[in-house]
């Protein structure tokens, strides 16, 4: 088996990791807040990237150990800056499940794959037009999902826009600092920033309870050991033997995975309309990872 079907098969299932996932998320909201929920699953996969590291290390041929002042300082200015936008975009994420399916929370949010691009211009980045393209579908396939027969949109839907912008300003953050500094260690302490944050709001505005994380301690576990520990680990493991674009088209899959854990764990169900959106999103999404000629 070569190393790029490896690759392929390990970014396969970091989709089907993260897919399912909005099904954990959606569970664990029937007991605890959202900031309790963030809090516990950031703390969970701190602990376990910081228990793995050493492990990782000796298996890594890339390992980019901080040794200087000033490679330490971008080392914590990276996961501090990675942490505050993923903790913001998980807030309104988590938030924005309890008013929308598991399922449509999954096309909404992939659709940080489409403003990537798009935000990028700002930055002087160059956009092809199939991005355009790619965006015109996707604003098609967010009013099937979302926009209603009273031409309304749900206040969920409204949230999880707001988390795919927020995602988006995560991936061009990492994207900026990859090349400076180990993936790995960035994972880890942007882990940390993010449960540091949440600790706070959540004793303060949800008081938890110990039966209350105990009844949510299933999806929980899950988020914080698969979707965030083991996910982020194994994305970065294996694009390093993939080519970006595959990886790109095959991560991009979490949004059928939601669904269909949706429908199979949850007895979850779309109308036409909102499936039709679904298929909208999904082939902006595609067309967005498709390779460009030269």
């Amino acid at each position: 088996m070569s190393r790029r079907l490896i690759s392929n098969l390990l970014l396969l299932c970091t989709a089907l990791i993260w897919g399912a996932a909005f099904t954990a998320q959606s569970a664990g909201m029937e007991h605890i807040g959202p900031w309790t929920f963030n809090c516990l699953r950031s703390w969970i996969a701190f602990a376990m990237l910081a228990v793995l590291m050493p492990f990782l290390d000796r298996i890594r041929l890339d390992v980019k150990k901080p040794e200087t002042r000033e490679e330490k300082s971008k080392l914590l200015k990276a996961g501090v800056l990675c942490g505050i936008f993923l903790c913001a975009a998980s807030y309104f994420q988590q938030t924005g499940i309890q008013y929308t399916t598991a399922g449509k929370a999954g096309f909404l949010t992939a659709l940080y794959v489409i403003l990537v691009p798009i935000i990028g211009i700002f930055f002087h980045r160059h956009t092809e037009g199939k991005v355009w393209i790619a965006a015109l579908i996707a604003c098609a396939g967010f009013w099937f999902l979302s926009v209603t027969d009273e031409i309304s949109v749900g206040y969920g839907d409204c949230l999880l826009l707001i988390c795919s912008v927020l995602f988006a300003g995560h991936i061009l953050v990492i994207d900026h600092f990859a090349p400076q500094c180990d993936g790995i260690r960035t994972s880890c302490l942007q882990f940390l920033t993010v449960a540091v944050i949440c600790t706070v709001p959540m004793l303060v505005l949800e008081h938890p309870d110990l039966c209350s994380i105990l009844s949510a301690a299933v999806p929980v576990l899950y988020a914080g050991v698969l979707s965030s520990g083991a996910g982020y680990t194994l994305q970065i493991i294996a694009q390093k033997d993939a080519d970006p674009t595959e990886a790109g088209m095959i991560l991009s899959l979490e949004s059928v995975f939601s669904v269909l854990a949706g429908f199979i764990i949850l007895h979850e169900t779309l109308s036409i309309r909102e499936l039709s959106g679904c298929a909208l999103v999904f082939a902006a999404v595609i067309l967005c990872q498709l390779p460009s000629k030269k």
